[in-house]
């Protein structure tokens, strides 16, 4: 349903989607790539008078921007609120990441938007949703995992919660629940003509995450203590090892078969295959499995399990994983210049009819992106004079 016009022909299942980011931190900016990769026109919205970024990228690192053409605009001036109400006039996806209210007091929330766009679909993202006691605190990754009971669940016995990077309530929770969203309400709009808002909250993303624990926990089968249970380090046959040569292997043999598999090869006592699940033998268990793992190193383990269904890999570092003979194969990593980054996910079948494409660095040509939306040069270049835009 777009009109505004792409700045250059791409492809993809999103192809002819235009896309508002409002530039922030984490989860927004790497679903805006995603929603590019896949062939939306993503124009990002920036501040005209941003300083220095938190973590501060050279141009052909920056995954914030790649992909995207870039606007600097005063948003505090009602003409940079007006301009951007008419550029999502043309679009069809606005996102943002900003604590709730900050819209709303710029001039730009949902209620006007719609009212000049009400084909839009306006998908916000916040740590702790629009409204509640806490929707006005800040927070990151770690913050919300607290409040939502997770972090208190991962890690081992009897040490402190360990922080998943920020891949659990960021990047899962709040990314990737914020495209489902979107994603979900461009279907509907579809059928109805008509746009809404979309209130993802990275503590309810990353609790929906955690939906089968809590299931488990209902039906008796998970205690509510780190390090005891099946998946957090309380099984010795779904932990890590370490091996001779310091590194690591992971084992996550669960069902039986593949258990019986890895202690055949370890080798390990039959006594451990006929008790698998019986807890008291656990203990014992860890303890002959660590003996054994430190006998080789983390590559001969590699090799011996490597045609096997044991569940057993190598613990790899970041780099390496980009090596594996795996990923070279389905190019799991590409080049983007001078990074090399994961490639787009996931892949589509007819990839002829609807190719993923890893975005170019960022469209910069304020002039060129405004003149797609229809704003004209003397336009621009009093916005520009005025200082409503940015350089």
């Amino acid at each position: 349903m777009s009109t505004g016009p792409a700045a250059a022909e791409k492809t993809g299942p999103l192809a002819g989607l235009t896309v508002i980011e409002m530039a922030g931190l984490g989860p927004v900016p790497l679903a805006a790539l995603m929603l590019s990769e896949m062939g939306a026109e993503v124009l990002r919205i920036e501040r005209a008078d941003a300083g220095q970024p938190l973590l501060a990228l050279p141009q052909e690192y920056d995954l914030d921007r790649h992909g995207r053409s870039i606007l600097k605009l005063d948003l505090k001036r009602p003409e940079g609120a007006e301009l951007l109400l008419r550029l999502a006039e043309k679009a069809d996806l606005l996102v943002e990441g900003f604590r709730p209210g900050v819209m709303e007091r710029l001039g730009i929330g949902p209620d006007i938007v719609l009212r000049r766009n009400p084909a839009l679909i306006y998908g916000r993202l916040t740590g702790f949703g629009q409204d509640g006691p806490l929707s006005g605190r800040a927070g990151h990754d770690i913050t919300y995992l607290a409040y939502a009971g997770l972090l208190h669940a991962i890690g081992r016995k009897g040490s402190p919660p360990v922080p998943p990077l920020n891949l659990v309530a960021d990047q899962g929770g709040g990314a990737m629940m914020l495209i489902a969203g979107v994603l979900a309400a461009l279907f509907q709009r579809s059928r109805s003509g008509k746009g809404q808002v979309i209130d993802a909250s990275m503590i309810e993303g990353a609790s929906m995450l955690a939906a089968p624990i809590h299931a488990f926990m209902a039906a008796g089968l998970w205690s509510d203590r780190q390090g005891q249970n099946l998946l957090d380090s309380g099984a010795p046959f779904y932990d890590t090892y370490e091996t001779a040569d310091g590194r690591h292997i992971a084992v996550g043999c669960l069902e039986p078969r593949f258990f019986a598999e890895f202690a055949r090869l370890l080798p390990l006592d039959q006594r451990f295959v006929d008790c698998q699940y019986d807890r008291t033998s656990w203990p014992a268990m860890r303890t002959a499995i660590a003996a054994c793992v430190r006998e080789k190193t983390r590559d001969e383990w590699e090799e011996l399990f490597a045609a096997t269904d044991a569940c057993v890999a190598p613990v790899l570092s970041l780099t390496e994983a980009r090596d594996h003979p795996h990923n070279r194969a389905r190019q799991s990593f590409v080049g983007s210049g001078l990074l090399e980054r994961p490639a787009p996910a996931p892949r589509f079948s007819q990839s002829q009819r609807t190719p993923a494409a890893t975005p170019s660095a960022a469209d910069r040509q304020t002039a060129a992106i405004l003149a797609r939306f229809g704003i004209g040069e003397q336009e621009i270049a009093a916005l520009a004079s005025s200082g409503v835009l940015g350089q």
